[in-house]
């Protein structure tokens, strides 16, 4: 555009210029006329300078996704720099007699702003800050058209228009834990279930020693109440607990009823099932004790009375498949609690029954009862006793199912609605179970007839059972708590066909759970003895002491029988119960065959505890097989680099804890007997020192999984 010139500019404003002469200057009342806003310089302000640049090729702007990678706000995009700025000049001319002087030192940092650094602004290309960083602020979108109405703006002089106020800002949503946090969650519900169950479960096995004793009338009653578990985890236990789980979520994720009738099919064809189980179990019992145990079937009295215990603990096995149930379907709808806080009701049940046994007989060392004195009013007592808890314990689960939105109505159409490809699936299941408790069965054997051979209480099969409870206390609160939460979600994961999902969750539960499993397994190992002397002391100092060696026996093993838990959940995940039973065919034998070992070459009082240090050997040698065998099944990546790392730190943190914490309750021990109260101070002063070491030395190996342990429980407790 041409400007007016000069002679035009003052005829216009009223002088008699010509075309050569110079231009009026205006007067003191006069203004420079105010500039327009269209006639300025083509380069002087570049509307485009501040957005996004891949708008201006045509190639960029066409496969560039602006839905996934937001441009940033107008005004915000760095202007590109000099990588490096030039070192300032010297004060002083160099020194022509130096050759080479030594080059200035390069800035600190980069000294410019890279497209995808840590500018917020700029990493908003990536999709990382709205997922990450700012997923729950609550932000207003800037006009991205406000630069095409900064022409129409007065000149620079004017005051400028008054701004909107802002609205107040909405409240940023409430942050989730997510993923993570739900399963700590339903963890720390269920582990808090468990731990009250197994506690309460302590305090019924101290009355159960207290009253019946370590000796042979102790043996025939644990023998008729361990009788039922058996013969229900041989049967319908093992599918119900690991195969009908992916199926109900399954069900409740495919079928239009939320898998309501595919869980009312499932509950009936169970309670049928284990009627008939009942009925042909309570006719068998000689038979079965006979199987159990030929030492005690050999024995007159000590037949008569484990056959009529048993006659009364065979029926809970109809309740004790139904708890199972029940507890499956609120497990798959997400409710993990009822099924580990109702067995707390057995266990009370049981407490007041053998607490009314010894209120009317006494304790065993009181009474010196035993399988020909015991009257048939007390057998009738506890019998009755035991079938009330698990009836109880059932029953308790139906006012959690109604609040759950689940009705039970009984369902005979079993036939074409996939129960068929649940039983086949339970059948490998079954399998399973029947070689774990083959196995099982020839400890049982041996722990009895060791008993009886070695004369003393506390070495036989009672003891056994007493350490073996205390030595799995930890798993069942942590491991199964923390596998019982992630294995919805691994069921999904696998349904998916995501084995990356699958190996990270599996990775998850094993390092999650081995923060306290490697710690506690040294604390059996280190401080059994002051433990059993400490719960068994009614049942006599000889007795309290033997199941003391026998935990520490058990001890270590308790490490790799966690991990196998862990693992197998993987299996059945992809509903491949096969490989599991090879496994668990493997770990059976060796079982089996390492605790005759120990039966045929140890003294009779040693005999059980060489039989609990083969149980763990034997699962150790599970693990080595079926990490393999999951880790092929998911693409030959199980992490077990992270894993074994983890391990492998926490147990050379553990070991110079076990020492010293074993020494300090050893020689508290020594020193104030191995009564009540000097077991009690040996436990307390051994465990804190063995505590205390063990987290210093985790946390100078900057030990992950511990730091993230105490920092939820510094966020829980508020500080």
């Amino acid at each position: 555009m041409n400007a007016p010139y000069d002679g035009d500019r003052g005829q216009g404003a009223g002088g008699a210029g010509s075309s050569g002469g110079s231009p009026v200057p205006p007067g003191p009342d006069q203004f420079p006329p105010t500039p327009d806003p269209y006639l300025q310089s083509a380069y002087d302000y570049d509307p485009y300078r501040a957005q996004d640049l891949s708008v201006q090729d045509p190639v960029t702007e066409a496969l560039y996704d602006r839905a996934a990678h937001p441009p940033p706000p107008p005004g915000t995009y760095q202007q590109a720099q000099p990588l490096y700025q030039q070192p300032p000049a010297a004060q002083y001319a160099p020194d022509p007699r130096v050759w080479a002087q030594t080059p200035p030192p390069e800035p600190d940092g980069p000294s410019r702003h890279l497209p995808y650094g840590d500018n917020p602004a700029t990493t908003q290309f990536v999709g990382v800050d709205d997922l990450v960083s700012q997923a729950s602020d609550v932000r207003e979108q800037p006009d991205a058209f406000a630069h095409l109405f900064r022409d129409q703006e007065g000149p620079a002089g004017s005051s400028p228009v008054p701004a909107a106020p802002e609205p107040a800002p909405a409240p940023a949503p409430p942050k989730s834990g997510g993923r993570a946090s739900g399963v700590l969650k339903s963890s720390a519900l269920m582990a808090a279930g468990t731990l009250v169950s197994r506690l309460t479960g302590f305090v019924r096995t101290l009355v159960m020693t207290a009253a019946l004793g370590a000796a042979l009338l102790g043996d025939s009653f644990i023998i008729a109440y361990t009788l039922p578990t058996m013969i229900y985890i041989l049967t319908v236990g093992g599918g119900l607990n690991s195969v009908f789980v992916p199926q109900l979520v399954r069900s409740m994720k495919d079928d239009e009823d939320g898998g309501e009738a595919y869980a009312n099919r499932l509950l009936t064809l169970v309670m049928v099932a284990l009627g008939v189980i009942v009925t042909i179990a309570v006719f068998a019992a000689p038979w079965l004790i006979h199987m159990m145990s030929p030492t005690i079937a050999r024995d007159t009295a000590a037949n008569s009375v484990a056959v009529t215990f048993a006659r009364y603990c065979v029926p809970t096995i109809f309740f004790m498949g139904v708890h199972v149930v029940m507890g499956q379907i609120l497990n798959a709808r997400g409710r993990f609690g009822a099924m580990m806080w109702t067995p707390v009701l057995n266990n009370i049940v049981m407490i007041f029954t053998f607490g009314m046994f010894i209120w009317v007989y006494g304790t065993s060392a009181e009474s010196q009862m035993g399988v020909q004195t015991i009257p048939p009013e007390g057998v009738r007592l506890l019998g009755i006793g035991t079938l009330l808890g698990l009836v109880v314990q059932a029953l308790a689960m139906v006012p959690y199912l109604r609040e759950a939105g689940f009705r039970f109505r009984p369902r005979f159409d079993w036939k074409g609605h996939g129960l068929g490809k649940t039983v086949k699936l339970a059948k490998w299941t079954v399998l399973f179970v029947l070689a774990n408790q083959a196995g099982v069965l020839v400890v049982t054997q041996l722990a009895t007839s060791a008993g009886k051979l070695s004369g003393k209480d506390g070495a036989g099969f009672l003891a056994y059972s007493n350490a073996q409870l205390i030595w799995g206390m930890p798993q069942a609160i942590i491991t199964v708590s923390v596998m019982a939460a992630l294995l919805p979600r691994i069921s999904r994961a696998a349904h998916d066909d995501d084995p990356g999902a699958v190996r990270d969750d599996i990775s998850q539960g094993l390092r999650n759970s081995a923060v306290a499993i490697v710690p506690v397994a040294f604390m059996f190992l280190a401080l059994g003895l002051p433990m059993c002397t400490l719960l068994y002391a009614s049942a006599g100092t000889e007795a309290a002491r033997s199941m003391g060696f026998i935990l520490m026996a058990f001890g270590l093993g308790l490490i790799p029988y966690s991990v196998q838990y862990v693992v197998l959940r993987g299996f059945y995940a992809y509903e491949d119960t096969r490989t599991p039973f090879y496994n668990t065919v493997i770990v059976a034998a060796v079982n089996a065959a390492a605790s005759i070992l120990c039966y045929m070459i140890l003294p009779a009082q040693w005999a059980v505890v060489g039989m609990a240090a083969s149980y763990g050997l034997a699962y150790a040698v599970g693990v080595g097989i079926a990490w393999r065998r999951l880790r092929n099944r998911l693409g030959g990546d199980l992490d077990g680099s992270h894993v074994v790392r983890t391990y492998a730190r926490l147990c050379l943190a553990a070991i110079p804890a076990a020492a010293l914490g074993g020494g300090v309750g050893f020689a508290v021990l020594m020193g104030l007997g191995e009564g009540a109260f000097g077991s009690l101070v040996a436990l307390i002063c051994g465990g804190a020192v063995l505590l205390g070491v063990f987290f210093l030395a985790a946390k100078r190996m900057r030990i992950e999984e511990i730091n993230g342990m105490v920092g939820m429980v510094r966020g829980r407790l508020g500080r």
